[in-house]
């Protein structure tokens, strides 16, 4: 436990040390605000508070821009480390593989949560104080974008650290790690609602819906976010697709989790078996 502690701050001084951390919350927060005051400008007038406008913005923004963090942050966390010749040098103390691996991910999603709860928590300050003052009531659905992002954000490090393991040259891990983003971001939505158009219901029915929105942690996320709270859902104009997904909150949870176990597991196993 000592070892992955000190792996964990390890990595957390690293990110502070480059400027990770505050590159990313100030990137968090000016994406935020500029959303915020940008879509809340009619908030007066239908009695609509800015966060829960800020909350659908956010959503669509994060599954674009929490995904690419953490593709960076981890894409060449275990593969770069062999190939400057310092995980050699690490695993010669008396640290365990996977004590190295579960150190790095732990100190990249420490990275990760800070950054996005701190841009994200101050902007979402700034907005509540500049459209009147503080209201705690509308920060329930504001808290759990936060939390779904990190969660988001933690399954594609797991990505991330399974790539790493799996390769042996940093360039490739780059080119997979934009590939995978790609195709979870932007593609596989594309393709499915593509298909839903020319299937018009015929095969693709709401169970097996249920299923191919749960194969894609983006997607997951923006049912978590967006289809959580009726007020949302009807602001966002997602409340028929709530109906038609049919997916409670601890079923998209237990989805969200197992995205981040799963790839992890395997990112463990592959690093476990490579040989240096």
């Amino acid at each position: 436990m000592n070892a992955i502690l000190i792996i964990i701050r390890k990595e957390i001084r690293d990110g502070l040390r480059n400027r990770w951390v505050l590159a990313v919350t100030l990137l968090l927060a000016m994406f935020a605000l500029s959303l915020g005051f940008l879509g809340s400008t009619p908030t007066g007038t239908v009695k609509v508070d800015p966060l829960t406008v800020t909350v659908v913005s956010l959503s669509s923004l994060s599954i674009f821009l929490v995904p690419l963090i953490a593709m960076l942050l981890s894409y060449d966390a275990i593969v770069g480390e062999i190939d400057r010749g310092t995980m050699n040098l690490l695993l010669s103390y008396p640290v365990a593989r996977w004590q190295v691996i579960v150190g790095k991910f732990c100190g990249h999603l420490s990275i990760l949560a800070l950054a996005t709860t701190g841009g994200y928590g101050l902007a979402g300050i700034a907005l509540q104080l500049a459209h009147g003052g503080l209201d705690f009531s509308a920060w329930t659905p504001f808290a759990l974008l936060i939390a779904a992002s990190i969660l988001l954000g933690a399954g594609f490090l797991s990505l991330g650290y399974l790539i790493s393991t799996l390769v042996r040259e940093r360039a490739t891990a780059a080119g997979i790690a934009i590939g995978v983003w790609l195709f979870l971001v932007v593609i596989y939505d594309m393709a499915l609602l593509g298909v839903l158009v020319a299937d018009q219901g015929r095969i693709i029915t709401a169970p097996l819906l249920n299923i191919l929105l749960l194969l894609n942690p983006t997607d997951v996320y923006r049912l978590m976010n967006l289809t959580g709270y009726e007020n949302i859902a009807m602001f966002a104009g997602m409340a028929g697709l709530s109906q038609q997904a049919k997916l409670s909150m601890p079923t998209l949870l237990l989805a969200q989790l197992l995205w981040i176990a799963v790839p992890f597991a395997l990112a463990a196993l592959s690093f476990k078996r490579k040989s240096l």
